[in-house]
Parts: C-alpha cells; structure tokens; sequence
C-alpha cells in the first residue's frame, strides 16, 4: 500500500505534531543570533500529506526550531480554507505547507494574510490513468477528470495542463473527489478516468494497474508552478515577527538538510513513522530521490516574482480571482530574507 494510500486510515501524527519541547530542545544545537525568550511558542498549522507529515517528523527529529529558541506546537486541520480561519483568528502563527494558489484567491477576497516565503516550490504531481487507451493529455477531451472544488489546488492544476496541450476545458468533465489520495484512489478504481495525484505511486503504477500520462509528469510540464509556500497573518506579523522569522530560519535549515547527500536514511525513517508501514521503504527512497533531483524544497525560501505573476494571471484566468496584485499586497519576502541571513 502506497503512502498516499494509508492516508485517512491512521492519523499520522499526533496532533501536537512536532513532539514535545524537551525532546526538541534537548538537541542543544545552536541558533545563529539571539534567540526570543527561552521557549518562545510558536504555533504552527498545516494539513496532512505524507510529505508534509515527513518534513515535520523530521523536523520534530532534527530540532532545528529548538535550536531557534522555539517550542513548537503543531496542529492539522482539513482544507486551505481551515488553514486561513485559524491563522485570522490568531489560533495559530504561521503555515508552512500551502498551495499558493488559494492563498491567493484568499487574499484577493480580503483575507489579511501574507505570503512570507517559498516550501515545497515544484509540483510533486503526475496524471494517472487506467484505461490504456488513454495516453496523452490530448486524450482526456470528453473523459471524466478526479479534481477538487473550482479554484482548488488540483482543478488550478488541470486548467494549467489542459491549456498548456489546447483542450478545452468544456469539453471534459471535472468530478470534485477531494484531495491527491483520494483521486488516486478513484482512478484506480475506474470511478474517474484520470486524476492528478502525488508521486509518491509513481514507481507502482504497475502494482495498481495506472500509468502516467506522457504529458503527465507535471513537475516538468509546469515549471512555473508554485505548489506550496509559507504565510502568516498580517497580526502575527506585527506582534510576533521575530519568532516568525526564526521558524522560517529553522525550515530553511531542514530544506537544505533534505536536499544534502547525507538525509536519505532520516527521510526513510521520518517517513516509516508517518505511514506506519515498513514496507513501504522502497517507496520513500524514490521520493527523497525525486525531491533531491528535481530541487523541490525552497532552500533559500524565495518566491520569484515572474511565478507569483503566473500564479495569479492563472486564477485570474478561472475566474476565482479577480486581478493581478502587486507584490507589496500578496507578500512579505523581507522576513525570508531575514531568515536565511540567520544562517549565515
């Protein structure tokens, strides 16, 4: 069973997340500037996904928010639009693991939030199908497509690649399944003739009798894609900004572990505990291979402007955003920049 296929059978984590602040401070590693108060919380909101849940294991291992002087306290909720409300209502301080896409929308409809900084930047998705005859994107006029709600990470995804190979998008039918997980488990099953999903079944297509479409490997057809990035409040930025930075500093320092020659073996075990399934370990090797080789993680926490201006012309383009705003409203990338001079 793949990693994405364990998911919603067993909680990943528990909901403290990131374990408890003796174990992370008791690594004794050193932070690169004065630290906030000893402890100093910070509350830290994501949803599950069997690469977020990993990077935080890791992290929760590796203590790098301890050695920034932080006690972390970490909660999953369901959607983006949970991730927004306990971010606005102070419940939490900071996202780290979100798609841009809906932050967008999210702020283009009010929401007083900021983009802060680059996560997991390159997609990590593929288009699966079963039936054999479907082999390329040109293929899916008049197929039925797994995706989410309109403007969802996956639907923003679908226009991107149907636009990208001229089919028109009236012409297919878009079934709101839910998440990754669950439209792999759909086309898998032949309730959807295709659906994007994450890669982390992308070596066992054979096992669960789908294949990638040649089109299909979106990290390559999308470079300018943005799949998730970090943000906060704009209260949190007034009221907590020095902890925000160094939480920030500490995921830099845990991209750039992942992306070194020397992280495989912690990646396998972070992910072993998520998934509960040891035999499962082939699979993640392949993962950390693939955002190892493909530079997924944001180890210098940027966000480059001409993405940003891809990703809203975009949403623009759906209809689930209304224009095109300028960097100075969507963004704070001074406190990323800040962050990574904490490393130096």
């Amino acid at each position: 069973m793949s990693h994405q296929m364990a998911i919603g059978r067993r909680p990943l984590l528990r909901a403290a997340g990131l374990g408890t602040a003796a174990a992370i401070l008791g690594r004794g590693g050193r932070a690169g500037a004065q630290a906030p108060s000893a402890g100093a919380v910070v509350n830290i909101v994501n949803t599950r996904g069997t690469a977020t849940s990993t990077m935080e294991e890791l992290m929760r291992r590796r203590g790098h928010l301890g050695e920034m002087g932080l006690k972390p306290n970490a909660v999953y909720v369901a959607d983006a639009s949970k991730l927004i409300g306990s971010l606005i209502s102070g419940e939490s301080d900071i996202c780290i693991f979100s798609g841009v896409a809906t932050v967008l929308t999210a702020i283009d409809k009010g929401a007083k939030i900021r983009l802060l900084s680059g996560s997991m930047m390159g997609l990590e998705h593929a288009i699966y199908a079963r039936n054999p005859a479907i082999r390329s994107v040109r293929d899916l006029e008049g197929k039925t497509l797994g995706s989410g709600s309109t403007g969802a990470l996956l639907h923003v995804m679908w226009a991107a690649i149907l636009r990208k190979y001229g089919v028109d998008e009236r012409k297919v039918r878009f079934v709101n399944i839910g998440g990754a997980p669950d439209v792999f488990r759909a086309v898998a099953a032949g309730v959807v003739d295709a659906g994007i999903a994450e890669i982390d079944v992308y070596d066992q297509q054979d096992k669960y009798g789908v294949h990638v479409l040649a089109e299909g490997d979106l990290w390559k057809e999308l470079p300018d894609f943005i799949f998730q990035g970090a943000y906060a409040s704009e209260t949190a930025l007034q009221t907590k900004r020095e902890v925000l930075k160094r939480t920030l500093a500490a995921y830099a320092k845990l991209f750039r572990f992942v992306a070194g020659p020397d992280s495989e073996q912690d990646f396998v075990d972070a992910q072993r505990v998520v998934t509960g399934n040891n035999a499962d370990e082939r699979n993640a090797r392949w993962q950390w291979r693939f955002f190892r080789e493909n530079g997924v993680f944001a180890t210098d926490l940027a966000l480059a402007e001409p993405k940003l201006r891809y990703m809203q012309e975009l949403n623009v383009s759906l209809g689930v955003q209304r224009r095109t705003m300028p960097l100075d409203e969507i963004t704070d990338r001074s406190l990323a920049r800040e962050a990574v001079a904490l490393l130096a």
